[in-house]
């Protein structure tokens, strides 16, 4: 692997001469691979018990898993049936610090790919509203993608700047977390591009980047809120020093100590004018640890946390549902509760009621139920991947190693007698998708720019 010589460099500068031994030491073994198990669909004990992978717990969180490098748990149909998420153990973190919970309301601001906004929504269990925002039109697919893979339902994602957003919400969430963009010096080992990134960019454009965003997220944050900020580099110019200068700035903030286990220890204050509160934040090591780098501090706001007010219901005539009714009644058990919005003919649910949106980008706005079409409703992918084996009436089960499966989720239509209509196709009892049964024929409707590539 070859490292950057202005990296390697300034590390020498700033650690002590044996520890840059086996700082540098660490760059000859490969990174570690993990998942988070989605407590959303399937808890971590039921999970063990049909895993097919060889897993090790991650000691910094209570549902992330080591894998061997000789596994692919991207291929396997558990991936698509949304039962877990593939991330670096290190990146898994941030989203334990903030330790979402049921009801709370909470911003991922830099939210793309979407690994933290999914550990969040596990925590808030489908209760309460979580945002999650990315400024980049590129990446914002990912987002929306993972949201809907691993059963969302409780989101809006945006594509908007933090400074419209802080105009939008002033003092408006509980929790806020901020994956900040950052020179990356802690994913080298893990990705090529970042060696290549750090030779190419010039990492003091980051600071000014960061405390702008960090400016913005205050304005958002309640009083009594709680902030994370994170990043996936060494760098003390953002990291310590950016904690260091916004407790300057907001002197109503204040860090928390963030619990440090399985070799995660404290930021260094010496990197930034010695403030021994800088001990209360995280620093990740890939030579302390199974994992990459990073950095994470926690930051309460002061004061007395305030109840959000109330967004706003659409109004929407009882036969306007009709035809979605009609759907639930002859394919789902139970009800579908919340507060809907029609856009466009598309179906639209919250579990709260609507905070105001105008002039916010909005890529995808809570739960795609999905269409209504010349009289009828079509239901979309996303609408059974957030629904268990018990909520719909029609289903069709395979094991994880069946053949069929893997046509299902290769695009192929199954020769298989079953019941007229729409039909919820599982893998182990978790859905994966819907099929329609004419015939002897299953009509696959797997999406296709989801299906499995061999």
């Amino acid at each position: 692997m070859k490292i950057p010589e202005k990296f390697l460099k300034k590390m020498k500068m700033l650690l002590e001469d044996e520890e840059y031994k086996l700082f540098l030491k660490s760059y000859d073994y490969p990174s570690y691979r993990g998942l988070r198990v989605n407590t959303l669909k399937i808890s971590v004990e039921e999970f063990l018990k049909i895993s097919p992978f060889n897993l090790k717990p991650i000691p910094w969180t209570k549902d992330g898993f080591y894998y061997s490098k000789e596994e692919s748990p991207g291929k396997h149909p558990f991936y698509h049936a949304g039962l877990y998420y593939i991330q670096e153990p290190s990146a898994m973190f941030p989203g334990a610090v903030i330790d979402a919970k049921p009801g709370e309301y909470i911003l991922d601001l830099c939210a793309a790919p979407g690994g933290k906004s999914v550990q969040i929504a596990a925590g808030m269990k489908g209760r309460g509203l979580l945002v999650a925002n990315d400024i980049s039109s590129d990446r914002i697919k990912a987002l929306v993608k993972n949201i809907e893979l691993l059963g969302v339902t409780n989101s809006i994602v945006t594509n908007d700047t933090p400074e419209n957003l802080a105009s939008k919400f002033p003092e408006f969430f509980d929790k806020i977390l901020v994956d900040a963009p950052c020179s990356g010096e802690g994913m080298i080992r893990k990705d090529e591009n970042a060696a290549k990134s750090l030779e190419k960019f010039d990492s003091n454009v980051y600071p000014g980047m960061q405390r702008e965003i960090l400016q913005n997220a205050y304005k958002m944050l309640k009083p009594g809120g709680l902030l994370v900020y994170s990043t996936c580099t060494f760098s003390p110019e953002e990291n310590e020093m950016i904690i260091d200068w916004f407790l300057d700035k907001f002197s109503d903030c204040q860090l928390v100590d963030i619990v440090k286990v399985g070799g995660i220890e404290s930021g260094r204050p010496g990197w930034a004018g010695g403030n021994n509160e800088l001990l209360k934040t995280a620093r990740l090591w890939p030579h302390r640890l199974e994992g990459e780098g990073h950095f994470t501090a926690l930051i309460k706001k002061t004061g007395c946390m305030e109840k959000v007010s109330e967004g706003k219901t659409e109004d929407i005539r009882e036969e306007e549902l009709e035809s979605f009714y009609n759907f639930i009644n002859e394919n789902i058990a139970g009800e579908i509760k919340g507060f809907f919005t029609i856009k466009k003919n598309h179906l639209y649910i919250l579990p709260v009621k609507t905070p105001d949106l105008s002039g916010i980008k909005v890529s995808k706005f809570g739960w795609y139920l999905g269409e209504f079409k010349r009289g009828r409703f079509e239901p979309s992918h996303s609408f059974i991947m957030a629904l268990k084996k018990e909520n719909i009436i029609n289903t069709i089960n395979f094991h994880c190693d069946s053949i069929d499966i893997s046509k299902y989720l290769k695009g192929e239509t199954l020769i298989i007698d079953g019941k007229k209509g729409y039909t919820g196709v599982m893998v182990n009892g978790y859905a994966v998708g819907w099929a329609k049964q004419t015939g002897n024929m299953l009509k696959n409707l797997y999406p296709k720019g989801w299906r499995m590539v061999t």
